[in-house]
Formats: C-alpha cells, structure tokens, sequence
C-alpha cells in the first residue's frame, strides 16, 4: 500500500508538471515535454506537449519521445518551408525510446521545431525568465555609531536601487515602530527630539517583484555633561595644557583669547572619553584666556 501511494504522488508530480510546464522560481527544476504522436485529446498529431513552457534560469528541459513518428527538439525558428536553425541544440531526428536534455543558463524567449514536422505547425518555444535581484539599500545620514546631545532632531535618509526592477517603497523604522514610508527618491524621513539613549534605526527597500532588503544603525544620544576645565600647567612659557570633561562622541571647540572680547578657535575634537587632556604648545600673548564649548549637533 506504501508503494502504491508514492507511485501515485510521482504521477500527480510529474502530470503538473507535464500540464502546465513552469518551474517554480528560486529552485532549479526539470520541465518535462512529451514529443508525441497524438494531441492532448488523443487524436492523431505531431505535437510537442506543452508546446509553451515558462522556466527560470538553470533549469533544464527535458524532451521524452512517446510516438513512432521520427521526431527532433531544434532550436531556431522557420517560415513556410524554410528552417533556420541557431545552434543553441539539436536532439538530431530520432523516434522512440529516446530523451533529450537542456539546460537554459540565460534568459530570453527560445522557439524550437521538428525538423521533419514543422511545416505543419510541431513548434514550440521556451520562455526563461532572470531571477528576481533583491534590490539594495544604504543608510547615508547619520553614519552608524554617531553620537548626539540629547535632544535631538535630524533627517535620516538612505539610497535605494533596484538592478532588475524598480524601487516601489522605502519604510524607516526606529526600533519596531515605523517612522514613515517613502515611494520615491529622495528616500528620507525626519526623527524629532530624541532624548537621551541608543536608537536602532532602520531602512527597509522594497521592489516590484516583492523582494526586500535592510540596513541598520545605531545611534547614541547622551546627555551632555557640564564643561569643568580643570588642570591648568605651564609646561614651558610657551606650552600650556589643561583638563576638560566631556562625553565621549560628542564634539568640542576650544578657543583663546588675549581680551576675553575676541576669541579665535584653536582646536575641534571628538571626546574619546573623560577628561579631556589640550595642550596649546605654540601659546602666544600675555595675559591668555581658554574656553571650552560643545559644538552643535552635526
């Protein structure tokens, strides 16, 4: 009884596949066409069944003869009595038992005939379609890993293309929860006000053939600490350093002054941590005044 239902399984298979000869896509597969003698009502007929088949790339066909006509697969197209044949293959012409594979490694529209019945219509054609390319997708603003004062707002935006499609939606998320939905370029949404902590941001393109791809950040946002200068040396009458706390990420100006009216910055610098260690070795004028400030958020 076991071996009865796996025999009828393999019919049920192979009569789908005979019937509507298309291949599933993602997965090479095997189109099986029957060379026969007969039509699909069993009447008398030189025919190719299916005479139409739709694969994908790297799939193979399969010709099985079933008639005792002589028959072939060749690949070209004709007109009236004339055949053209292209060399793409050619079973040779042949009658029963005999099969002949193929296997299609681009896509395109493939017609075939017999060579011995094509004047009255055993033609067919293989129609092989490209995989779908997922499209691609980079988050441009702000870079992965930046560092903001709490709050803060910016734009987040992100490039997307599609090589064998078009790109039908861009959905930014901060997290679980979505941040808007772009149908076209550019692709960008705005984050309002973000308080202190780490936000995973992202990116998801979609394109017309339903396929999607991702890409995540991280951002951080901290709250700033107060600026307290403390340290101050002279290394030399001309080498002055000094101490300044800060959050690490963030970034700082550090400016001079003779007069405490104009100051003129001397220095930009991402924190790697706290304190902060300046040294001003090329220290002109007397008196001289420091100051430190944080800068904006990029």
């Amino acid at each position: 009884m076991k071996m009865m239902r796996n025999t009828i399984q393999l019919i049920i298979v192979s009569t789908f596949v005979t019937l509507f000869g298309h291949a599933l896509p993602g997965f090479a597969a095997t189109v099986i066409v029957n060379v026969s003698d007969t039509n699909a009502m069993g009447n008398a007929a030189d025919v190719f069944i299916p005479a139409t088949n739709n694969i994908n790339v790297n799939d193979q066909v399969v010709w099985n003869w079933q008639g005792n006509d002589h028959h072939s697969t060749t690949s070209g197209t004709t007109s009236g009595v004339t055949m053209t044949p292209n060399g793409l293959w050619n079973s040779g012409v042949t009658n029963r038992p005999y099969s002949f594979t193929n296997t299609f490694t681009s896509a395109g529209a493939f017609p075939y005939y017999c060579q011995v019945h094509y004047t009255i219509g055993m033609k067919g054609v293989i129609n092989v379609t490209a995989p779908n390319v997922p499209p691609t997708i980079s988050i441009t603003n702000p870079p992965n890993g930046t560092t903001f004062s709490a709050p803060v707002s910016f734009t987040l935006a992100a490039t997307a293309s599609d090589s064998d499609g078009t790109v039908t939606n861009v959905q930014f998320l901060n997290g679980a929860s979505s941040l808007g939905n772009v149908t076209s370029s550019p692709y960008s949404v705005s984050v309002s006000s973000l308080a202190a902590g780490d936000y995973a941001l992202s990116a998801i393109v979609t394109d017309n053939g339903g396929l999607s791809a991702t890409n995540s950040i991280v951002v951080h946002v901290v709250t700033p600490e107060p600026i307290v200068i403390s340290g101050p040396v002279f290394l030399s009458p001309l080498d002055f350093q000094f101490n300044y706390t800060a959050n690490a990420g963030l970034s700082y100006i550090i400016q001079r002054s003779s007069d405490l009216i104009s100051w003129t910055s001397i220095s930009t610098n991402i924190a790697a941590g706290s304190p902060v260690l300046f040294e001003d070795a090329n220290r002109t004028g007397n008196p001289g005044f420091y100051r430190v400030g944080l800068r904006p958020n990029p």
